[in-house]
């Protein structure tokens, strides 16, 4: 069959771009779906996440390889296999990242990507309760909830810690004021989540010109005779080999892990990686795979002398009263993230931009070892204060295991393998101990439970990180945006360096990671992804 466009993934960027492409009844689309339909009720709940956190129906489940400098272990990282993608199993939080973050996107070769550039998009995105302004949209289809005013009490002695200590406070991160403390903003309408499959895919799957075939893995993207463009791709479904042409673009969308995949089974890559797999090469791409980049986190564990979210949630009596709550109201715990404060601070006064993000969780739980075991609160009223570096220099690769499709991908990505990163945790480390100890929080605090007294020189500080870090799920860069093909996968107009008729549009095509969440920055991309697409399709 032939459409004008395939579209390789329905996660966060697949879904906006299906909406935005077939909006005009103009063009067919094909979205391509590895995983199913986002029909349970979890996915509209907010604490549904932890429901998916390791569910090998939605979730690939995936795992990095042995990190050198974290005692050689095997980093979790869970990827969305769902339409909706990872943006329907994530914690929801919303932020862009700071200006500057995108400035050095357009500094490094990509015209068009400064901050200034892509904050109309932003806008465009968003629904926004204060309606237009000049950061924000009102009338966009993802709705964006301040949970200000709906937070645990606790998180207000987080807030008044902070200001202990001098630190500024941001009433949105979103806005004119990135640095400081503060509450976060979540994707959710109504107390449901608001991913782009609910806000952009579901209103549109009625369109005839808009086809999702679910359960299709993609194999490889076709070329033509002159493997200049791209003409199509193969899939398998349901264990039925099947392929499709396109009139104009492939577009792959299947994020930071599976889109090098798939140019890497497709023959686009590094030549010594395709011959060692024995894949015909149809172009040596060296950068396809690398820059991988994510944020590195870890959590300090604190009993509290007043109730935390831990005193509902470890009873069933607890749980059914915020279930009762929610089903009524659609408000309370259930309909946030447990990320609900912190902020943006600077490590040292040398810092030119904020370099570490905290967060505040009014409820202390325990990543279990164990896939089969949930996600469950400890046995006593507690909190824990997390962060992560910002915008990390450590630098990774994805790479097929395999020429199989079926197999999962190799995940390096080289964690804490520069000075500055490990100066950085250091930093992180200090700024959490300073913060705890401010009047207001020691006041509530019974003693710290991990990593606890014992921990205390630089050394151990690192150590403990080491033990106990993971990630926080922001994998991005592994088909980078640039204008040189030795050192990136796609121009600034997102096409793929030497083809026509391809291109990436999701986390992988990051210059460099955003500081925060990256959800946020995804769906700008494929916001402004649509518009290069469209005009492209005048010409």
């Amino acid at each position: 069959m032939t459409y004008d466009y395939i579209i390789a993934g329905a996660g966060a960027a697949g879904c906006v771009l299906a909406n935005r492409l077939s909006a005009s009844g103009q063009y067919t689309v094909l979205l391509l779906e590895a995983g199913g339909k986002d029909s349970s009720l979890w996915f509209r709940i907010p604490v549904g996440f932890a429901k998916m956190y390791y569910n090998p129906t939605f979730n690939w489940m995936y795992y990095s390889q042995p990190q050198k400098q974290l005692g050689n272990r095997e980093i979790y990282a869970p990827r969305g296999k769902v339409q909706g993608g990872s943006g329907s199993i994530n914690a929801m939080i919303y932020v862009r990242g700071q200006a500057h973050d995108f400035d050095d996107w357009a500094a490094s070769g990509n015209d068009g990507w400064g901050f200034k550039d892509v904050l109309p998009y932003f806008r465009k995105l968003e629904n926004h309760p204060l309606g237009d302004s000049e950061y924000h949209g009102g009338s966009g289809p993802i709705s964006i909830t301040p949970m200000k005013g709906q937070t645990h009490p606790i998180c207000d002695v987080f807030l008044e810690g902070c200001s202990q200590l001098g630190y500024p406070r941001s009433d949105d991160f979103n806005g004119a004021k990135f640095e400081g403390a503060g509450l976060y903003d979540v994707n959710t309408k109504n107390g449901q989540r608001c991913s782009s499959s609910f806000a952009h895919l579901h209103p549109a799957l009625s369109r005839p010109n808009l086809t999702v075939e679910h359960y299709a893995l993609v194999d490889r993207v076709l070329f033509d005779a002159a493997q200049q463009r791209a003409s199509g791709i193969s899939i398998t479904q349901h264990g039925v080999v099947r392929t499709f042409t396109a009139r104009k673009e492939v577009i792959l969308c299947a994020g930071a892990v599976d889109t090098p995949k798939i140019l890497q089974l497709s023959g686009v890559a590094d030549r010594e990686l395709l011959a060692r797999h024995q894949i015909p090469l149809v172009k040596h791409l060296p950068a396809v795979g690398r820059n991988l980049q994510d944020h590195l986190c870890v959590s300090y564990y604190y009993k509290a002398n007043i109730p935390t979210l831990n005193d509902e949630l470890s009873s069933l009596f607890g749980q059914l009263k915020l279930g009762l709550k929610y089903l009524l109201t659609r408000k309370g715990a259930l309909a946030m993230s447990v990320n609900q404060a912190g902020g943006f601070f600077r490590g040292d006064q040398q810092q030119a931009h904020p370099n570490l993000q905290l967060y505040f969780n009014p409820l202390s739980y325990q990543i279990p070892k164990n896939n089969k075991t949930s996600l469950k609160p400890e046995p006593y009223s507690g909190f824990l204060l997390c962060f992560n570096p910002c915008r990390p220099t450590s630098r990774g690769h994805v790479e097929i295991a395999s020429k199989n499709p079926r197999d999962a991908a190799l995940i390096d990505p080289n964690y804490l393998s520069t000075q500055k990163d490990i100066d950085e945790v250091i930093q992180g480390s200090r700024l959490m101990r300073k913060i705890m100890n401010a009047p207001a929080l020691r006041s509530i605090t019974v003693d710290e439970v991990l990593p606890g007294p014992a921990v205390e020189t630089d050394e151990q500080m690192l150590q403990y990180f080491r033990d106990n870090c993971g990630s926080i799920y922001h994998l991005c860069g592994s088909c980078a945006m640039g204008a040189d093909e030795q050192t990136s996968v796609v121009d600034k107009r997102l096409k793929v360096h030497g083809f026509a008729g391809l291109r990436v549009v999701d986390a992988s095509i990051f210059p460099n990671v955003t500081s925060g969440n990256t959800h946020a920055a995804v769906l700008m991309v494929a916001e402004k992804g649509a518009d290069l697409i469209l005009q492209d399709a005048q010409v």
